[in-house]
C-alpha cells in the first residue's frame, strides 16, 4: 500500500500545478515532498498535462482554457516540481516511513499576469496596459505527519513559503501558508484538500491592482492607489484515480477544483470590483502517467 503514494500523491500534485501555474496563482501546495507518503525512496518521474480553466487576469469575471504542463519526481533523493511557471526543489531528506517529515528549498515563480493583453477579454483591463513578465524567487519550509485520522497512510502537511520579484513588473514579497490533508480511498483513488492564503507587498499591489490617473483616462476606471496586506485565500480538493488498475503504476487521470476570495484592496479595486469579480473559480482535468 505504501508505494501508492508515489504515484498517486504526485497525480494530485499534478493536479494542484494545473490548478496554480497560470499566471499570478502560482502555490507552494503543490510541491511532492508534502504530497507525497510513504515509499522505497527510489528516484522517479511522473509527467502530465492537464486542460484548466482559469481567469483571463488575476480578479477577472472572465474565464478560459490553458493547457498545463507539469513534472514531478525525484533525483538523487531531492524532490522537485515543475509546473508550468513554477519550480521548487526540496533539500532535505525524506522521512520514508510513517511519522513527521520535514521539507526546505527553493521557490521560483515566473509570474505571467497580465504579460499580454491577447486572452483578456475586458477592454477596459487592456487599455491598462502589459504588465512586464515577473520573476520571484524565493524558498519555503514544511512539516508533515502520515497516519493521522483515517489510517496509517494518511498526511496532514503545513508550509509555508516566501518569494519576492527579482525583476520585471514588481519587486515585492509574497507570503503564502498552506495547509493540506491527503487520504486514500483504495488502491485505485486518492483525494486530497487544501487552505491556503497569501499576502502581498504594496509593489505587487500597485502593479497589478493599482490604477494612476493616466490608466484611468485609457480605461475609464477610477484612480485606485493600492496597498499591500493579505491578498486572498484559497480552498481546494483534487483527487485522482487509476485508468491502468493501481495508482502504483501506469496512467491515471486527475482532476480538481479551486475558489479563491480576494481580500483587502485586492478586492476593493476597480480591477476586480468593477471590471471583476473578487471571485476566483479555477479547474483542471487531465492525465499523468509514471515513468
Amino acid at each position: 500500500m505504501a508505494t501508492i503514494f508515489r504515484t498517486a500523491t504526485a497525480a494530485l500534485a499534478l493536479s494542484l500545478c494545473a490548478l496554480g501555474s497560470a499566471p499570478a496563482f502560482a502555490q507552494d501546495n503543490a510541491d511532492p515532498s508534502t504530497m507525497r507518503n510513504t515509499d522505497d525512496g527510489s528516484d522517479f518521474a511522473i509527467v502530465g498535462l492537464g486542460a484548466a480553466v482559469l481567469p483571463d487576469y488575476e480578479g477577472s469575471d472572465d474565464y478560459g482554457f490553458s493547457p498545463i504542463p507539469a513534472a514531478i519526481g525525484r533525483v538523487s533523493g531531492f524532490n522537485f516540481t515543475l509546473a508550468g511557471n513554477r519550480l521548487s526543489v526540496d533539500l532535505v531528506p525524506d522521512n520514508y516511513g510513517p511519522g513527521i517529515d520535514f521539507q526546505a528549498g527553493p521557490v521560483a515563480v515566473l509570474n505571467l499576469n497580465r504579460a499580454s493583453t491577447k486572452g483578456i477579454d475586458d477592454e477596459r483591463i487592456k487599455a491598462l496596459g502589459k504588465r512586464k513578465a515577473a520573476l520571484e524567487l524565493g524558498g519555503y519550509l514544511g512539516i508533515a505527519k502520515t497516519g493521522v485520522i483515517t489510517s496509517e497512510f494518511d498526511r496532514v502537511s503545513f508550509s509555508a513559503s516566501y518569494r519576492k520579484g527579482v525583476t520585471g513588473a514588481h519587486s515585492a514579497g509574497i507570503f503564502t501558508p498552506t495547509i493540506s490533508y491527503l487520504t486514500p480511498l483504495s488502491t485505485k483513488a486518492i483525494v486530497s484538500v487544501f487552505v491556503s492564503g497569501e499576502r502581498a507587498e504594496r509593489g505587487y499591489a500597485r502593479s497589478y491592482f493599482g490604477i494612476n490617473p493616466e490608466q484611468s483616462e485609457d480605461s475609464g476606471l477610477p484612480v485606485f492607489n493600492a496597498r499591500g496586506g493579505w491578498k486572498n485565500w484559497t480552498l481546494g480538493g483534487v483527487g485522482a484515480v487509476s485508468l491502468t488498475g493501481d495508482l502504483r503504476g501506469g496512467l491515471q487521470a486527475f482532476g480538481g477544483v479551486v475558489y479563491r476570495r480576494l481580500l483587502n484592496d485586492f478586492a476593493k479595486s476597480p480591477v476586480t470590483s468593477i471590471a471583476g469579480d473578487r471571485d476566483q473559480w479555477l479547474g483542471s482535468v487531465g492525465l499523468a502517467y509514471s515513468f
